[in-house]
Formats: C-alpha cells, structure tokens, sequence
C-alpha cells in the first residue's frame, strides 16, 4: 500500500494534526499489485523509490510494533474481517512529492507498487 499524505491539509490547522482528512483524498492509498496472505511479515523489507532514486529502505523488523503486535492490539478495540487493510504509515526519509513525479513502492517476494503524482 501506498500511504499517501497531503501535507498542507495535515498541518493547516495550528493545534490540530488532521491525519484523517489528510490521508482520505481520491486515489490516495493504492493498493496492490497483489494482496499475499501468507507470508512472515517480521521478515520484509519496504522500499519507496521516486523518479529512481531510492528514499526509503527500512525492514518491517525495524517498526517500533511488529505486524503482529499491530493487529493484536487493533483487534482489541475493533473486529477485524478478511479483506481489512491496517496501513502501518512510513519510515525516514518520507519526502513531499512533486506533480510529475512517481513513486514505487517495493517489497521485494511481493512486488511494486507505482503511482504517479499528477498534482
């Protein structure tokens, strides 16, 4: 998944991050090009690639909770069902991108992701 954020709607209020609002834009949040279910997700490694040059490399043993943890603790206040999707956000190096520009995302067994920002 690419887990898009628009920067000035997240920031335009003093006071208030809208983290909401700022990630529920039109076409924000693509997902694919497969959904893999049965993989060891401790064990992956996520890269975000724009225009080529590598912005992020990060392995998912690296979040400060693990998928696992994740879901255990979700769990807990919601029910989850097939098809749920929990977008775990980013890592360093996140960037504001430019119209033109394209982003891949990358996780190396699953596949890429690419999109194009058209501003």
């Amino acid at each position: 998944m690419n887990d898009v954020t628009a920067p000035t709607t997240l920031f335009e209020e003093s006071g208030f991050t809208h983290w909401c609002r700022a990630k529920s834009f039109p076409t924000f949040g693509p997902i694919g090009p497969v959904i893999e279910t049965d993989i060891e997700a401790d064990g992956l490694t996520v890269k975000a690639i724009v225009n080529g040059t590598e912005k992020q490399n990060y392995p998912v043993s690296d979040m400060i909770f693990k998928p696992r943890e994740i879901v255990s603790m979700i769990s807990q206040e919601i029910q989850l069902l097939p098809g749920d999707v929990i977008a775990c956000g980013t890592s360093t190096g996140a960037d504001i991108m430019q119209p033109g520009e394209t982003v891949e995302i990358v996780i190396d067994g699953i596949g890429r992701l690419s999109n194009r920002y058209d501003g």
